[in-house]
């Protein structure tokens, strides 16, 4: 099941390094199918399937995966993002 926060939860992850771009856009071209394909309706369905076609996207010129695109998704999906700093 494709949910909002599933799809916040893997942007959050590329965003902190834990997922490479090439790894959400795979992922999002195979939760897009899975979320069309599914009988369940999910709240926001929309926006989730407009997110994710976008990402799906993100390996080819038009569509860059940059930090305020993801984070303008990000907020449209609920979520409020912060940066917060360490040191390395």
């Amino acid at each position: 099941m494709i949910t909002q926060e599933l799809v916040v939860g893997k942007i959050l992850a590329h965003l902190n390094a834990e997922l490479s771009e090439t790894e959400l856009v795979h992922w999002a071209e195979d939760a897009l199918v899975t979320l069309v394909e599914s009988d369940i309706d999910e709240p926001n369905e929309q926006m989730i399937l407009d997110t994710l076609m976008y990402i799906g996207a993100g390996d080819t010129p038009g569509f860059p995966l940059t930090w305020s695109v993801l984070s303008a998704f990000l907020e449209k999906l609920g979520t409020k993002v912060r940066i917060v700093t360490e040191a390395s």
